[in-house]
């Protein structure tokens, strides 16, 4: 039975963590004490919903989180420390703190802990997010319990409607690029003295020109997307910014 524990100390755990080649533990006094943590829990690295949407959607928000009193944004799966430290370098995740809680302690102390033994994942986590401020849990969202890995309520945007209900978010920018530019570097200038946030595609790296040219009709870079809408390069940005 998922238990909703609000009010309530987090479990006392230390993670076995590797940094570089030395072993580490990483207790959850060193994570919570005297901070406002945001923690969202997962069935397990590099599978689909978690790959695709709710890690990245924490990652995108931190700054957003981090203007309205978060200290930290904390990813906790039932993986060890190695895979868990491989995702976020797949992820390119660097707003996000992995936590590998390969044994499960924390999990099960949550009252988290289900069994996805017929997917052959043994015991993993339930999926769900939680507010907690000096180690006390103030907010839980747990997703119902209901079969396969529903994904509703422990989404980063249901956590900050939450923490700033009446936020206004700043529309996804998403610029491609490829190295060498200078129009490229001008068009991530504008957005940066703007102060806006945007997600770098670089060709060769993270697509394709005929990607490119599929999306955007388009052979020369930059190209830029704001909220769903094709912008065009940096002179289009730029009068698209004034």
């Amino acid at each position: 039975m998922l238990k909703n524990k609000e009010g309530q100390s987090i479990p006392a755990v230390s993670f076995p963590v590797r940094q570089g080649d030395a072993w580490v533990k990483l207790t959850t006094s060193e994570l919570f004490d005297n901070k406002t943590v945001i923690v969202f829990s997962l069935p397990g690295a590099f599978t689909p919903t978690c790959s695709s949407s709710h890690l990245p959607r924490y990652n995108e928000l931190f700054s957003t989180f981090k203007a309205h009193g978060v200290d930290n944004i904390l990813c906790v799966s039932v993986n060890d420390t190695f895979v868990m430290n491989a995702w976020q370098q797949e992820q390119d995740a660097d707003n996000i703190q992995f936590i590998p809680d390969g044994n499960g302690e924390f999990t099960d102390g949550m009252g988290m802990l289900v069994d996805k033994a017929e997917l052959g994942f043994g015991k993993r986590s339930w999926r769900y997010s939680m507010l907690v401020k000096n180690g006390i849990i103030e907010k839980m969202f747990i997703e119902p319990d209901e079969p396969g890995d529903p994904f509703k309520v422990s989404d980063a945007d249901t956590m900050l409607s939450y923490i700033a209900p009446n936020v206004r978010l700043q529309e996804s920018i998403t610029v491609f690029t490829k190295p060498g530019c200078p129009f490229c570097v001008k068009a991530k200038q504008l957005l940066i003295d703007k102060g806006l946030q945007y997600e770098e595609v670089i060709l060769g790296k993270d697509a394709t020109s005929v990607s490119l040219r599929a999306i955007t009709n388009q052979t020369t870079v930059p190209q830029i997307f704001i909220g769903g809408k094709h912008i065009g390069g940096s002179e289009a940005l730029e009068s698209f910014l004034n």
